[in-house]
């Protein structure tokens, strides 16, 4: 298991720019798939983005295609979510996630998650 820690959340007004990052402990950062998910008040938890272990392939939720992007540096043991243009619907804990299997953890099976970091877009 890898243990995670997000930080980066804060307060924006709609159409700003927050960035996420999510730092990851253990030697083995670079086998793992990483991941965000964001859960509203009264939602389910749902899947935002997720990258293989190289970075080099990214997947993204429909909602946010275009305005969020994830990256990862191998060398920090760290994974980002740049989120521009934000919306007041973006407002949720976000979740940092890891898998070894880019596919599954793409479809929410998740072996660690973070403790979560709360974005608050405001009009």
């Amino acid at each position: 298991q890898v243990q995670l820690v997000e930080s980066g959340g804060g307060l924006v007004q709609a159409g700003g720019s927050l960035r996420l990052s999510c730092a990851a402990s253990g030697r083995t950062f670079s086998s793992y798939a990483m991941g965000w998910f964001r859960q509203a008040p009264g939602k389910e938890r749902e899947f935002v983005a997720a990258s293989d272990w190289s970075g080099g392939v990214t997947t993204y939720a429909d909602s946010v295609k275009g305005r969020f992007t994830i990256s990862r540096d191998n060398a920090k043991n760290t994974v980002y979510l740049q989120m521009n243009s934000l919306k007041l619907e973006d407002t949720a804990v976000y979740y940092c996630a890891a898998h070894t299997n880019f596919y599954r953890l793409r479809n929410g099976v998740v072996g660690s998650w973070g403790q979560g970091t709360q974005v608050t877009v405001s009009s």
